[in-house]
């Protein structure tokens, strides 16, 4: 390996996510106390984004847990978790803004 390579962790955006929750923290909130942008939490809880070892530190020590219990399984794919997010119309999407009417 070399001094350039960057080691990331491949996290369960869904358990952060879950975890989270569970705690009663919003994104934003939850990213501000971890020390990172809403914006990036989002990507890694959405499975866009993996994560520096010293992010999911700071995750996990928000939420309480240790980083292996926020790490991806490797063996597993977390395909189908984002699928389902683009699947999601915007009125059944928890982070929309709500639905607009449509015209008739």
């Amino acid at each position: 390996m070399s001094l350039g390579t960057v080691l990331l962790v491949q996290p369960d955006g869904h358990e952060i996510r879950r975890k989270r929750e569970l705690r009663g923290y919003g994104l934003r909130r939850f990213a501000e106390a971890a020390g990172i942008s809403h914006t990036h939490l989002s990507r890694i809880e959405r499975g866009l984004r993996n994560a520096q070892p010293e992010v999911m530190a700071r995750v996990a020590d928000v939420i309480g847990c240790s980083i292996e219990d926020i790490e991806r399984d490797p063996t597993k794919g977390n395909d189908h978790e984002r699928d389902e997010h683009h699947r999601l119309a915007p009125a059944e999407d928890e982070g929309s803004r709500g639905s607009h009417p449509q015209e008739p």
